[in-house]
């Protein structure tokens, strides 16, 4: 479809077409074309937008390097300077025209006193101005006008230059050249300068600092033309034995005001320009190490987010030694951090299923074998089989449950001072009444047992570990409990120490009793009765760890030996770190 044919029927250039049955052959004839810009229109829609950190960025550094120097118009004591040179310049000029024609070019004529001769002192005007450039008026001391050298120089045939308009005709670049020379040449303040008139035939009275210089006083004037620019003029009283015989006034335009003013403003440019390009390239390269590896962080977490593997791979700032570096790999600890917890709940699901299945299962064998017996010996087994695998059942959803709630009471609950010494002695008291054993405390006297955790699962980690001593220690046994705070290097550290005098602990165990659903315990107790199957679920160690590692603190357990090698029982030993 051609431009005019679009044109013709309502379609903007650039807007898609209508489908139409030559769209669709041309569709037919390459369709390898057509799929391509169906990819990458594809991709242009599911692109992240562009950040606008680097557009705050550079706006920010070029406003501080525009607002000083968008001033540079407004150089007003600058111009001042210039144009009070200028009238000092006039003055100096007229007071040595004026002293020239008082001495030279007065007349004594009898009867009316002294006048000036207007040919003798036209002809000494014209000499004494005709290097300067300036414009001279010499008025009489009625006010009449005298001689003007800008006529003077009409009569002697001198060429007068004026500037002729543009062509006709708009032409982009010669309208931008003639703006930026117009501000260039811009002077400020013009606007509050009266209007330059010049009335025929001139008057003393139509220049204020004609009348003033009449009256023996210098006067100066600054008005604005026109057409444009400033007109500078000097009145000087010409005297004659400190008779004033007339008055002289000098005059110029101001093209010498406009060419400093254009100079200063064009090395401000200059410089403008250069510290211009300066900012950008130092914006642009402050953008390159802030809003480009943020760029990159965002997409990959983008991918992390909408992906469904873990292959997402995040940039490496390795090198860098600064808040970029630090959030990225704080964003890489984060999100293994988080396939490590979708890990462990995969984990704990795949757990839970397995310990549920076990008694699922010997309670669906109980259940079909119990409608086949008629033995009311054997059906009576068997009910007590189904009722321990339903008590197991429950005790195992319980503890999976309480397991499943700690994370978010961990992350939920803000943690507190907790004495640990009020939280032992509570238990213990408890411990004993319920359990009958001989449990023994021993705390520090006047020692700060203070430690930043939650008081109500600490009660629980403590109640665990003496549950879990109490079923090891053999009739009689004792369980001591001890409290201490030792000073380390990096801080003061609380330990809290439970022994028993049970058998010990396998070393090949010592750390996978803290697993999930872990339980390694003999066929016959301490006591000499055999415990049932499935009596512990195993969880109450792990839960205990977690709340203890969710404190600062850590929980491990060692056996305690005798003198001759020997093992006397178990140790479990909690630490936490001190509050100061």
């Amino acid at each position: 479809m051609t431009l005019d044919a679009r044109i013709g029927n309502g379609i903007a250039p650039g807007s898609p077409a209508v489908n139409s049955g030559d769209d669709a052959d041309e569709d037919e004839e390459h369709p390898v074309r057509f799929r391509r810009a169906r990819v990458v229109r594809a991709w242009l829609l599911r692109r992240r937008p562009s950040t606008s950190l680097t557009r705050r960025i550079l706006a920010i550094n070029l406003l501080v390097l525009a607002v000083p120097v968008g001033g540079f118009f407004f150089l007003d004591q600058y111009q001042e300077s210039l144009i009070d040179a200028e009238i000092e310049a006039l003055r100096v000029q007229g007071e040595v025209f004026a002293g020239a024609i008082g001495a030279g070019a007065v007349l004594v004529a009898p009867g009316i006193g002294q006048q000036i001769d207007p040919v003798r002192a036209s002809l000494m005007l014209r000499r004494l101005t005709e290097p300067t450039q300036n414009r001279a008026r010499m008025f009489s001391s009625d006010g009449f006008l005298i001689t003007d050298t800008q006529a003077l120089a009409s009569a002697r045939g001198l060429v007068r230059v004026r500037t002729l308009p543009p062509p006709k005709g708009f032409a982009p670049w010669v309208w931008a050249r003639s703006r930026f020379d117009a501000l260039l040449d811009w002077l400020p303040g013009q606007s509050e300068l009266p209007v330059y008139l010049e009335r025929r035939p001139q008057r003393a009275n139509d220049y204020r600092e004609v009348t003033v210089a009449l009256a023996g006083i210098q006067g100066a004037a600054v008005r604005r033309h026109e057409s444009g620019g400033m007109v500078i003029s000097v009145s000087v009283p010409i005297q004659r034995y400190r008779q004033v015989v007339g008055a002289l006034m000098l005059s110029r335009g101001s093209a010498k005001v406009e060419r400093a003013m254009r100079a200063i403003r064009i090395d401000i440019l200059q410089v403008f320009g250069v510290a211009l390009a300066v900012t950008i390239l130092l914006s642009v390269y402050l953008a390159a190490t802030i809003a480009r590896p943020l760029r990159r962080l965002a997409t990959a977490t983008q991918r992390v987010r909408t992906g469904t593997g873990r292959q997402a791979a995040f940039p490496e700032f390795a090198n860098r030694r600064d808040e970029i570096g630090d959030l990225g790999r704080d964003v890489r600890a984060m999100t293994e951090a988080l396939w490590q917890r979708m890990d462990a709940i995969e984990r704990f699901a795949a757990d839970v299923a397995h310990e549920i299945k076990n008694p699922l299962t010997s309670l669906r064998s109980a259940v079909e074998t119990v409608a086949r017996v008629e033995d009311p010996e054997q059906q009576k087994k068997l009910m007590s089989i189904i009722i321990d695998d339903v008590a197991r059942l429950d005790r195992l959803i319980s503890d999976i449950s309480d397991a499943s709630r700690l994370d978010a009471e961990l992350s939920r609950d803000p943690p507190a001072m907790v004495d640990l010494r009020y939280v032992l002695s509570a238990l213990v008291d408890i411990q004993k009444t319920s359990s009958g054993t001989d449990i023994l405390l021993e705390v520090e006297p006047g020692v700060d047992l203070t430690v930043c955790a939650f008081e109500d699962r600490l009660g629980q980690v403590f109640r665990n570990i003496i549950t879990n001593a109490q079923s090891f220690s053999p009739p009689g046994g004792k369980i001591i409990v001890s409290a201490s705070r030792r000073k380390l290097r990096d801080g003061d550290t609380i330990t809290v120490t439970v022994d028993d005098q049970g058998p010990g602990i396998p070393e090949a165990n010592l750390e996978s009793i803290f697993r999930r659903f872990y339980s390694d315990r003999p066929d016959i107790g301490p006591d000499g009765v055999s415990e049932k199957f499935g009596t512990h679920s195993g969880l109450g160690l792990s839960i205990s760890r977690q709340i203890v590692e969710a404190a600062g603190g850590r929980i491990r357990a060692k056996n305690r030996h005798l003198p001759g090698g020997g093992i006397s029982g178990a140790r479990f030993v909690v630490e936490f770190p001190a509050v100061d």
